[in-house]
């Protein structure tokens, strides 16, 4: 069922006025109609007791006419009786008589028997009682005893009085509507008038919210206008400004420490690429001696060579890191990314023989505008993760796909899944599943952040989803930046040359 209850402020206050508004005007309009049917029934009363019951009496004795003063006549005695005027005899509590008043004479009433039994039921007591009688319409009566212990009932018809009452209900509902029609108008007018100083802080807010605060130089939009302080709405603005005032300062002092954090990084990187290098030089020339080293100077040797290698990519993946933080432009041209992913799975089972490998290709070649080295490293590092990460015998299944204009490209493997408490971290630097130091299993956690960090250098995304027995990447590459294959490359393809001067090796294609 659809919510029809107003959810913004000015709705819901508009609202509140004119309901409060509307119970007051029902409040008045009830205690002016109740006011009005009183007033109007008293007089009513007051008639009756003034006329007293001589029309009632004229009929006390069935078959003995009364003379009337004007004209001789016999006939029941209807001087100074308003047309309408009802009488009625009750004998042991039985009408035995009961007539009305019509501008014609005296008129006999045929009553029911429900009507007679209302009549029996009025109490003889000289007030007013209303009774409804179906042969006539609604009455108020008045009932007294008459000499020969009869009673006899008196009355006039209620239709003035209702009709009076109807009356003022029609108008004052009308008058009413109105009035709460222009009240709900002009109440939702004020209304918006007095909330605009909270329109101006939410829309600011509204702006601040779209902000890329996750990082880098952040530039706040105006603060929102205040209003008098004394006011709520001014003082919800007036805090909302010194909040933003808080939060810039505290981007202000996070974007100069990530600043002095990048330069150390990239300063670092490149300072230490020389000694590394010197000290790797050094290793392998000492390794190259001619005459003979102990078996354990040798294998020292070995290890320091091997570990300032590793050290040396180490301080380029920083130093990579630290060129794409501050936001140096890429190289950029069209790459045939079907000939890097043929390349990068032919490395990679070179270097992980014991995995099986599986390749999906679309039929036409997918090229992208980007650089090439860069995509090729993003490529080698999601690759190189599942044959590290993943025992002998896994299967790990590479799709490029096209998707529109836009490229998708998936890394799956059927292992043992990325641990729960890491995933959600798994694309930040230095996060690593192993936490051993070993060059074979450990690695420096480098690998998938250089990957998010390169293919969001391209305007493309990257995302995992990771269980126990099924670990899938995805690479989506932004919308332009696939580029529609040419004839040659078509031809080339189809030839199973994919632009690329090795030939291409024979993968199990599923397409």
């Amino acid at each position: 069922m659809r919510d029809l209850r107003p959810h913004s402020l000015r709705a819901r206050l508009t609202l509140g006025l004119v309901v409060l508004l509307a119970v007051g005007c029902a409040a008045v309009g009830v205690a002016a109609v109740l006011g009005l049917k009183g007033f109007l029934t008293s007089r009513l009363d007051e008639q009756l007791t003034e006329a007293g019951n001589r029309f009632a009496v004229s009929l006390e004795h069935e078959g003995e006419p009364q003379k009337d003063d004007h004209d001789g006549d016999e006939r029941a005695d209807t001087r100074r009786q308003a047309t309408g005027t009802f009488g009625a005899r009750l004998v042991d509590g039985t009408v035995t008589n009961a007539a009305v008043v019509r501008s014609s004479g005296t008129l006999n009433v045929d009553l029911s028997t429900g009507d007679r039994k209302r009549l029996a039921e009025v109490v003889p007591d000289g007030r007013g009682h209303s009774v409804d009688l179906s042969a006539l319409a609604d009455y108020r009566v008045i009932a007294t005893r008459g000499l020969d212990g009869d009673v006899l009932i008196t009355g006039m018809p209620l239709e003035p009085v209702e009709a009076t009452v109807h009356r003022l209900e029609l108008v004052a509902g009308i008058v009413f509507g109105a009035a709460l029609s222009a009240a709900g108008i002009t109440g939702a007018l004020w209304v918006r008038w007095s909330l605009r100083p909270l329109s101006r802080v939410a829309a600011t807010a509204t702006r601040v919210s779209e902000l890329p605060l996750a990082s880098g130089e952040v530039a706040l939009p105006p603060r929102a206008p205040e209003s008098d302080p004394r006011s709520e709405v001014g003082q919800v603005a007036g805090a909302f400004n010194r909040m933003l005032g808080h939060v810039e300062d505290a981007l202000t002092k996070r974007h100069a420490s990530e600043e002095r954090l990048r330069s150390f990084a990239a300063d670092a990187s490149h300072e230490l690429r020389t000694p590394v290098a010197s000290v790797r030089g050094h290793a392998e020339l000492a390794l190259l001696h001619p005459g003979p080293l102990p078996a354990e100077i040798t294998r020292a040797l070995e290890r320091i060579a091997a570990e300032s290698t590793r050290m040396g990519a180490m301080v380029d993946d920083l130093l990579l890191l630290a060129r794409l933080d501050a936001g140096r432009p890429l190289r950029t041209a069209p790459v045939d990314l079907t000939r890097l992913v043929l390349d990068a799975l032919t490395d990679a089972r070179a270097t992980g023989s014991g995995h099986r490998w599986e390749l999906d290709l679309p039929e036409d070649p997918v090229t992208v505008t980007g650089d090439e080295h860069r995509l090729h490293q993003v490529l080698a590092n999601l690759l190189s993760n599942a044959r590290l990460h993943t025992p002998a015998g896994t299967k790990v299944t590479v799709t490029l796909e096209r998707d529109g204009t836009a490229a998708r490209l998936k890394v799956h493997d059927d292992g043992p899944g990325i641990p729960e408490e890491i995933r959600p971290g798994v694309f930040e630097r230095f996060t690593r599943a192993d936490r051993s130091t070993k060059a074979q299993t450990g690695g420096a956690g480098l690998g998938l952040s250089i990957v998010a960090a390169v293919v969001e250098a391209h305007g493309g995304s990257v995302a995992v989803d990771s269980e126990p027995g099924s670990t899938t990447f995805t690479v989506r590459f932004g919308r332009g930046g696939v580029r529609p294959p040419t004839a040659a490359t078509a031809r080339a393809a189809r030839a199973g040359r994919p632009g690329s001067s090795r030939c291409a090796p024979s993968w199990r294609s599923t397409r």
